[in-house]
C-alpha cells in the first residue's frame, strides 16, 4: 500500500469496525501493527517499550489464530475469560488488550499534544500523555523506567522531520488521531463494563 505510516493507518482505522459497529479482531490488531515504526522513531531505548506492545499484540493474535470465526469480534475473548474468571490473570488476553489498548492511547495523546502544542518540547508532549493514559496504571518500577525513557525523547523537530512532518501530513494525524481515539475509547467502555479496565502493574 502506497503512503506513508498514517496514510495507511487512515485507511486501517476504517476497516475496524463491523457493519453492526463491533470492534474487529483482525483490523484492530493489524492497525496496531501499522504504528509500531513510530515507537522506532523515538530511539533505540524505546525497544523494551516495543517489545512488550508487540508481545501484547501476538498474544491477541495467537488466540484469534485458534479460531478466527469464533474471535473475530475482538471482545469475545475478554468475555470468556471472565467468564472463567481469569480476565485479570497478568498471562490473559484481557489483560493483554488492556496493556495495548493504553499503549496505542498514549500514542494517540502524545501526536495530539504535538499537533495542539508546537511550543512544546517533545519531553513535554511525553510527560503530558504519559500523565494522562499510563502513569496512574503503573507501579513504582515502570513510571521509573518510564520517566527515564521520557528524558531521553529526540529532538521534537527531528522526531518531526523523521515522521516526515509536513502540512498535509499534520492532516492525517490529526484525522487518525481522531478517529482512533473513537475505538480506543469503544474498548475502554466495553472493559470497564465487565470491571476488567483497572488492571495495573506491578
Amino acid at each position: 500500500m502506497e503512503g506513508n505510516v498514517f496514510t495507511r493507518a487512515l485507511d486501517g482505522v476504517k476497516h475496524v469496525r463491523s457493519e453492526e459497529g463491533s470492534v474487529l479482531t483482525k483490523p484492530f490488531l493489524d492497525l496496531c501493527k501499522l504504528l509500531l515504526p513510530l515507537i522506532d522513531k523515538f530511539g533505540s531505548q524505546m525497544s523494551c517499550i516495543k517489545a512488550d506492545v508487540v508481545s501484547n499484540i501476538m498474544k491477541l493474535e495467537s488466540k484469534y489464530a485458534s479460531n478466527p470465526s469464533r474471535y473475530r469480534n475482538l471482545y469475545t475473548m475478554t468475555k470468556e475469560e471472565v467468564e472463567s474468571k481469569i480476565a485479570r490473570n497478568s498471562s490473559s488476553c484481557t489483560n493483554a488488550l488492556v496493556w495495548l489498548n493504553r499503549a496505542m492511547d498514549f500514542m494517540v495523546h502524545l501526536f495530539h499534544n504535538l499537533l495542539e502544542h508546537p511550543e512544546w518540547s517533545m519531553t513535554q508532549a511525553c510527560t503530558d500523555s504519559y500523565k494522562r493514559t499510563l502513569k496512574k496504571w503503573h507501579g513504582w518500577v515502570a513510571m521509573s523506567t518510564f520517566k527515564v525513557l521520557i528524558k531521553l525523547a529526540p529532538d521534537r523537530k527531528k522526531f518531526m522531520c523523521s515522521i516526515g512532518g509536513s502540512d498535509e501530513v499534520n492532516v492525517e494525524i490529526e484525522k487518525l488521531c481522531r478517529n482512533f481515539a473513537s475505538v480506543l475509547e469503544d474498548n475502554h467502555r466495553f472493559l470497564a463494563s465487565f470491571g476488567v479496565d483497572d488492571l495495573k502493574a506491578p
